[in-house]
This record gives C-alpha cells, structure tokens and sequence, in this order.
C-alpha cells in the first residue's frame, strides 16, 4: 500500500510540473514580478499534490471497483429473472428487464452531481453576477435532472446495443432548436453546464458504470459500448438548463399577464 501510495504521488508530481513550469515561467521570465505570498502559493501546490494523489488512490480503491460492483450485481441475471433456472431460460435480451439499471443510472448521476464542487461554483458565481435572477439551487437541479436523464438514457443504449451517434446527433439537434428560442442570459451559461458536470465527483463513477454494464451484458463490448456515458452526461444539461430558463420565462410571463389582467378587472 505505501509503494503504491509513492508511486501515485511521484506520477502526480510529474503531471503538475508542465502546470508549475509555465505559471512560473510567466510569473518570472514575462510579467518579472515575484508573486505575493509566494510561501503561500508553494504550500497551496504542495497541498495540491497531496490531495490530487489522494483522490486518484480513492478512484483506484473505491470509486471504480463500486461502480462496477453495482452494474455487475444489477446485470446478474439471476436478480434479473428471479432464479438461476428462469435467467437460463432466457434467450435474448430484453431492456425492461434492466429497469432497476436505468433508476440506479438516474440516481447516481442526479446525486454525484448535485455533490460535484465545480458545479457548485459556477452556480454561486452565476447567481452572483445575474444578480440573484440566476438561483443557486434551480441551477444545480437542472443540471443534475439533466445528467440523470442522460447518463439513464446512455445506460438504455448499452443494453440494447444501438450506436451512439444517433443519439448525440439526435441531442444536438435538440439543442440548436432550443437556442433559438431560449432566453439570451442563460444560452452561454448552458453549454459550459455540460462541461463542469463532467469532473472529479460524476466522471469516475460514471465510467465506472458504463464499463460495468459492457462486461455483464451479454453480447457487449467494453470497447465499443463501455465508454460514451460521459458524453451523455455532458450533453443533457445543456438541454435541461435550457428548458429551465425557458420554463421560468414563460411562467414569469404568465404570472405577469395574470396580474395585469386582474389589475384591470379592479380598475
């Protein structure tokens, strides 16, 4: 455990050098300046290096080995069919059969998202600069609803073996639609959702998940159907924040109208 503890931390230090190496480099051969609290900064990358091998050691202990537990015990297909002798029966896949799958699918992703740090920080961020118009937790829930919605959807497509592009062509498709129509304020704030959904917290588990399902399914490819879940996650919030911006306008507007209305019925 300890050698591999080293290992981990010697590959981490090698990864943050490039990093290092150019902060610095600019720090001191381009703006020439030594930056404040320069001890500070020092400790905070050594911190950094510690925490980095940390959570690498935990993915490699933890987080990998549970995703893929899960997906192999809800595949078994004795807890699919009930008994060793009706799964032996079966001859064909049938994707209702994996439905506790696609709700496991759903709550993992809704949950490590809402728990993701860098989602976190860009809805108090949006929030602040929107002046509040942007809730921290409306923001936080899309997302989440999105990741949820996608990654169940991705877990339906492994089962039943169809190819992905279809399905992300289909996805972009919808998001284009939806930026004409949705409110200007949200649109970019929308498409970096994808992105920070895809971090430290959601992409471990994920993959994990995906490459799970593949081996225990029958007839699938680690390969070709493990890995796509990430992409799943990272294109349906763009659509949920989307359709929650969409959805506040138009009930911002219908409230409008109604007190409008009932002004004028007053007066």
């Amino acid at each position: 455990m300890l050698e591999e503890i080293f290992t981990v931390l010697i590959s981490t230090v090698k990864d943050v050098i490039p990093i290092v190496a150019i902060i610095f480099g600019f720090q001191f051969a381009i703006i020439r300046k030594v930056p404040p609290n320069l001890m500070r900064i020092i400790t905070g990358f050594i911190w950094v290096l510690i925490g980095l091998s940390l959570f690498l050691l935990g993915l490699e202990w933890c987080l990998f080995p549970l995703g893929r537990l899960m997906a192999e015990q809800l595949t078994d297909p004795v807890f699919i069919h009930g008994s060793k002798a009706a799964a032996e029966a079966v001859t064909q896949i049938n994707w209702q059969d994996y439905i506790w799958v696609y709700v496991f699918a759903f709550l993992i992703g809704f949950s490590t998202t809402i728990a993701e740090p860098s989602l976190i920080a860009v809805a108090i961020k949006a929030s602040e600069v929107s002046g509040g118009a942007i809730g921290v937790w409306g923001l936080r829930i899309a997302v989440a609803l999105g990741v949820a919605v996608g990654i169940s959807l991705g877990a339906y497509r492994i089962v039943v073996g169809d190819p992905i592009h279809w399905y992300i062509i289909a996805g972009y498709i919808v998001v284009v639609i939806q930026t004409t129509a949705a409110p200007k304020l949200i649109i970019p704030l929308a498409y970096d959702s994808g992105g920070v959904t895809t971090s430290t917290v959601t992409v471990p588990l994920v993959a994990a998940l995906g490459l799970g399902l593949s081996e225990t399914v029958p007839g699938r490819n680690p390969l070709l159907d493990g890995f796509g879940l990430i992409a799943f996650a990272s294109l349906f919030p763009i659509m949920s924040v989307m359709a929650y911006a969409q959805a506040s306008e138009f009930w911002a507007k219908l409230r409008s109208t109604r007190l409008a209305k009932e002004s004028e019925d007053e007066a």
